[in-house]
């Protein structure tokens, strides 16, 4: 096991949540500097939630979940609304992309209700400001309490999304409990790890309380 493979489970899981077409998976890429979603014009593409274990910068280990719109219709597109709010019982944050183009309706309040009920913590995001008209945006303004401005295909405001969600990756872990080992280095700091020999583990890979160590200290 690398430093970069940290079990899913240990890792924060962050949900991306908006309409079809309201840029989910485009911000997602624009996060990560990759391609790591489908993205296409056309509606609802995403179909089932898409799991994306990444290192966010100034968080560490995380797992995004790209998931359907929370506005698809049809006994199919229920279906996938379902599966989009099944997501958040194994959510930690989320983010929720509103279309700059077409505003603030039901199904972010309906989705809103239910983050607040189970108090996921969550950032909102206002998506395509670069074509957006200012009535629709007046009107988001109204409805939600400091949303940050992004284009995500033109990479504006990306920075802004990425330092909120490591600030809520840190207050996460802050309240979960104190560090491993983080907490007692300064610095420049050498440490000796003393690990016993393990016959069952793989050779030459790291065990999992290794990696947890070794990535507490790099994280503090």
């Amino acid at each position: 096991m690398s430093l970069n493979e940290t079990p899913r489970a240990n890792r924060f899981h962050i949900a991306i949540l908006g309409r079809r077409n309201a840029g989910k998976s485009s911000l997602l890429n624009a996060i990560s500097g990759q391609n790591a979603a489908i993205v296409s014009p056309v509606p609802g593409t995403t179909t089932d939630p898409v799991y994306r274990a990444m290192e966010l910068h100034g968080a560490g280990p995380v797992v995004f979940i790209d998931t359907p719109g929370i506005d698809d219709v049809g006994d199919l597109g229920g279906e996938r609304v379902s599966r989009t709010l099944k997501v958040l019982r194994k959510t930690d944050a989320a983010i929720l992309v509103i279309d700059g183009t077409v505003g603030y309706g039901e199904p972010e309040k309906r989705v809103m209700t239910e983050m607040e009920d189970r108090r996921i913590p969550v950032i909102t995001v206002v998506n395509k400001i670069d074509v957006a008209q200012d009535g629709v945006l007046d009107e988001i303004y109204r409805e939600c309490r400091g949303p940050i401005r992004v284009s995500a295909s033109e990479q504006i405001g990306i920075s802004a999304v990425v330092s909120a969600m490591a600030d809520l990756v840190r207050q996460s872990a802050s309240a979960a409990g104190p560090p491993l080992i983080g907490d007692l280095l300064e610095p420049g700091d050498i440490v000796v790890l003393v690990v016993p020999v393990d016959i069952e583990a793989p050779k030459g890979r790291l065990i999992l309380p290794q990696v947890q160590t070794i990535r507490d200290i790099l994280d503090h």
